[in-house]
């Protein structure tokens, strides 16, 4: 049974009628799990008011990147159609999409990456990475390396300025872009600015104290977080390795950070634990801890009281270090 003691009442609400409404992830099968990926939210007035709605000054196109292994990973292009074409001096922003590195899709991430879009005046390029369990670790997070690598390359492709880049996600994503960032540090590739990670997975060995406090939590749950983690790593994987567990992996030389955390969240220590290690790396952190939420609530914005702040806070980040 799950526990909605200290959010927000508006946040209380929808969020009881999420979990009811949707399957558990534990209990849902191969099949089910492709169904689920499938659906999509809502479109409309309503729907807009809870998720923010997709931001009518930004034009959505599509595009693919080569993996290592040959497959054409699918992108959706986000431009402000304030832009014109001949302009390139625009900044790119990587976005990587939650879900437990199993359920998600790129088109109900379309308010979040419009706005990214629009108010930071960037190209957004949202990964559509293959995931779990049909490709387990690392396969999601190479397919994120390898996108944000051609991108890199691509700048003409995509008329933007490509040695001014960002890095953000949610959740599993957040994860995906904390290690796409190490990774590209590895290699020599200094174009990112910045790193902006909303409730990000950080240590898959599962020992963040927040895990103990909200076991039952809204929206996420261990029993959820169990399931996600059995469907993505392979039995016998190293849960230490920083391809699944950034934090630890070497932080020294990333680029700043914006980590957000949900206060009601079981891996909200994730976020502290690893904005933590990254000042101790010498990296600039800002870090806030959103109250009365849940995980994911910044996917449902008008859901809750901090909504609003949680986006200007993002984009705010995103445009100082970028422009």
């Amino acid at each position: 049974m799950r526990s909605y003691r200290g959010l927000a009442p508006r946040t209380a609400v929808f969020s009881r009628l999420v979990d009811l409404a949707r399957p558990r992830i534990a209990s849902m099968d191969i099949d089910d799990i492709q169904a689920a990926r499938t659906r999509t939210i809502p479109r409309g007035r309503l729907a807009g008011r809870v998720t923010g709605g997709v931001h009518p000054g930004v034009g959505i196109t599509f595009g693919t990147a080569p993996a290592r292994d040959d497959f054409e990973i699918p992108l959706r292009l986000y431009r402000p159609r304030a832009l014109p074409d001949s302009r390139s001096d625009v900044p790119v922003v990587m976005w990587f999409h939650g879900g437990g590195w199993v359920l998600g899709n790129v088109v109900d991430y379309d308010p979040v990456c419009s706005t990214i879009a629009a108010e930071v005046g960037a190209v957004v390029v949202s990964v559509d990475y293959r995931m779990a369990p049909e490709h387990r670790a690392p396969t999601p997070a190479q397919d994120c390396v390898d996108a944000t690598t051609w991108v890199q390359v691509s700048a003409d492709v995509l008329r933007a300025d490509t040695s001014r880049m960002a890095v953000a996600g949610d959740s599993a994503g957040g994860n995906l872009a904390a290690v796409v960032a190490q990774v590209l540090r590895d290699h020599g590739m200094g174009v990112l600015r910045h790193q902006a990670l909303v409730y990000p997975a950080t240590d898959l060995t599962m020992s963040s104290p927040s895990i103990d406090e909200h076991p039952r939590g809204a929206i996420l749950d261990r029993p959820a977080m169990d399931a996600y983690l059995e469907h993505y790593l392979r039995p016998g994987h190293d849960r230490r390795d920083p391809l699944v567990s950034p934090l630890f992996g070497c932080l020294d030389g990333l680029p700043p950070a914006l980590v957000q955390t949900a206060d009601l969240d079981p891996i909200r220590d994730d976020g502290i634990r690893y904005a933590d290690a990254l000042r101790e790396a010498g990296v600039p952190v800002r870090l806030t801890n959103y109250l009365q939420v849940p995980h994911g609530f910044a996917s449902f914005p008008g859901a809750t009281p901090v909504g609003r702040q949680q986006r200007w806070e993002l984009v705010t980040e995103l445009a100082r270090a970028l422009h």
